[in-house]
């Protein structure tokens, strides 16, 4: 059996993050139906103290209910670390000697240590941020470790004529997969409103050249439609990670007629996000800033949980794509006029729409297709 380490990033700090959890689901359950045995290492920087005993084991028993009943390994940073990291639970040495155990390893952790990386067999890395991952690397930002593949799910990166370049590593272009056993079909003709989860803010807001650098923040990239609540009848609700003293921030969102709803209420845990999504009518979201500058041809995570749930999806569009459609479970907008008739178009043959979402999730997104090509490249 083929014996597979997941390096994901900040499931352990971030506990909030339902939809930050599944991103990595999607991979661990496609490799467990190939066969693979399957396992953690989660990363995280803490400063002046250790996660306390209640957030580790909440953490635990989240991951024993997803099938990691032995847990994860657990490595954490910080500045003062002069000789690498700190384990959780294990000296460096018993977790050196742990990787070791595994076949591959896929790594989502752009900046996890050459160190730690070597220590496993194989190693594959998967770049999630088309073009961001290649503009932190050129600018010096992020300088990954050596891995012996280099996976990406940007379908323009490196490609003749794209914005965004190779940096010089050997890409294998995949899809974002979604586990469609996981994510069944789910069609309900009485949901009401279109929703979407989202941070509203973000680390490195700012992307671009030297006389040119650009806010590429969820919040900015939203401005040009916040006015669409005015041009459809069709109930629209916002789901965001907000911050502290964001509360003017949400009434003038709900003046200008959005539904407004906290991320942690509605999609703090897994399963949370998983019956918000699925009992919505579709997805209505836009894309950062970089995403259509780039023209990377973006798909998010998020909109592949809708689309296999059977719920059409208006989104933004971020480039010629050879797999996303204009009209069949997915409509890609350039303007706010052209997302209130995509709306409008999905609500007048919505059933259909629906069965196209789930079309297109199952043709070209399953996960067990796309990780079963990873396993083969890799290995």
């Amino acid at each position: 059996m083929t014996r597979v380490l997941l390096s994901t990033l900040r499931l352990l700090e971030f506990p909030e993050g339902g939809g930050h959890f599944w991103v990595y689901m999607q991979y661990a359950e496609a490799l467990r139906r190939l066969g693979c045995e399957v396992h953690l290492l989660d990363s995280l920087a803490w400063s002046t103290q250790a996660p306390d005993d209640q957030q580790i084991s909440a953490f635990f028993d989240r991951l024993a209910r997803h099938g990691f009943e032995d847990g994860a390994i657990v490595a954490a940073t910080s500045a003062a670390d002069a000789d690498g990291p700190r384990f959780l639970g294990m000296s460096a040495s018993d977790a050196h000697d742990r990787l070791a155990e595994f076949d591959l390893l896929l790594n989502f952790n752009y900046g996890l240590a050459q160190a730690l990386v070597s220590a496993v067999r194989r190693t594959a890395l998967v770049d999630i941020d088309p073009g961001l991952l290649q503009f932190w690397v050129q600018r010096g930002y992020i300088l990954p470790a050596f891995h012996d593949r280099y996976f990406t799910t940007g379908e323009t990166v490196g490609r003749p004529g794209s914005a965004i370049p190779d940096c010089g590593l050997p890409w294998v272009r995949i899809r974002p997969p979604v586990c469609l056993e996981l994510w069944p079909y789910a069609y309900d003709g009485d949901g009401e409103a279109f929703t979407t989860v989202s941070t509203w803010w973000s680390e490195r807001d700012y992307v671009g050249e030297p006389g040119d650098y650009y806010d590429n923040t969820k919040r900015t990239a939203f401005q040009p439609f916040a006015d669409l609540p005015q041009h459809t009848e069709q109930p629209l609700e916002l789901a965001l990670y907000l911050a502290d003293g964001d509360d003017p921030e949400r009434a003038t969102l709900e003046r200008r007629g959005w539904r407004i709803r906290h991320s942690r209420d509605v999609a703090g845990s897994p399963e949370a996000y998983q019956a918000y999504v699925q009992g919505s009518r579709g997805e209505f979201s836009w894309a950062k800033a970089s995403c259509v500058r780039w023209q990377n041809a973006w798909v998010s995570d998020r909109s592949l949980c809708y689309l296999a749930s059977g719920k059409p999806v208006v989104v933004q569009h971020t480039g010629a794509s050879s797999v996303l459609p204009d009209g069949e479970g997915m409509f890609r907008f350039r303007t706010m006029a052209e997302a209130a008739r995509a709306l409008r178009t999905i609500n007048a043959d919505y059933e259909r729409q629906c069965r196209l979402a789930r079309s297109l999730a199952e043709e070209h997104f399953d996960a067990n297709r796309i990780v079963g090509r990873i396993l083969e490249v890799a290995l």
